[in-house]
């Protein structure tokens, strides 16, 4: 995966008006929609399940990317599977059984990816990494939307990616958590080439929004 992908937040959408929301994404070029689930448990929030997620399926064609902030994801992988969701991603801290998490993703036909919080160790994602799609690095304490971006998460990204490139593994970082056209350039830089954007992109005009994230994101591409 070589090119910028931009994952609007569908936690910070209007969901009074989210099919309206969701093709203001489509026609504005977003490659993903990112879909928070949250259980009330691993973080303390509680957003939907896979019911919504299937209903959102129905009306799109776009990368359905589930991030499962939830306790025991094994027991709910298969629902969201189902439901059609395409990514996947697990919290190293809430998966007792990471690699058997991993390969029940993977074998019902999802990609799987590992997401870590801001003060988790790397460590774990270079244990994990020869089982997953993609790593997902939260750049603010999950649970809910329009948070402010940690500054130390540009160190974890580039540290991250200085591994994968040492050890010859071509797997996407996604950050998610207070990215917008002001810090796309540096996220970028840094080494991440999945961005998710909730309040950046739900605030104001939709199309123009992701616009401007994906101008920051090229900027720093054509310069390399």
């Amino acid at each position: 995966m070589k090119s910028i992908i931009i994952a609007p937040s569908l936690l910070s959408a209007n969901f009074a008006c989210l099919l309206q929301d969701i093709r203001a994404c489509e026609e504005g070029g977003a490659d993903a929609l990112h879909l928070d689930i949250m259980d009330g448990h691993f973080v303390p929030n509680i957003t939907f399940g896979p019911q919504v997620v299937a209903a959102i399926r129905a009306n799109t064609s776009l990368v359905l990317d589930c991030h499962l902030m939830i306790r025991e994801p094994d027991r709910y992988v298969p629902a969201f599977v189902e439901a059609g969701a395409n990514w996947i991603s697990v919290h190293v801290e809430a998966s007792t059984h990471l690699h058997r998490t991993l390969s029940q993703i993977r074998g019902l036909g999802a990609q799987a990816g590992i997401a870590l919080n801001p003060t988790t160790p790397l460590e774990f994602a270079f244990e994990a990494a020869p089982y997953v799609d993609f790593i997902l690095l939260m750049s603010v304490n999950p649970g809910f939307g329009g948070q402010q971006f940690i500054p130390g998460t540009i160190h974890r990204i580039k540290r991250l990616r200085q591994w994968l490139e040492m050890n010859a593994l071509d797997i996407p970082i996604e950050v998610d958590g207070g990215i917008s056209s002001e810090n796309a350039t540096v996220v970028v830089q840094a080494g991440a080439r999945i961005l998710v954007s909730g309040a950046a992109i739900f605030s104001g005009d939709i199309k123009e929004n992701i616009s401007s994230l994906r101008k920051a994101a090229k900027a720093e591409v054509s310069t390399k």
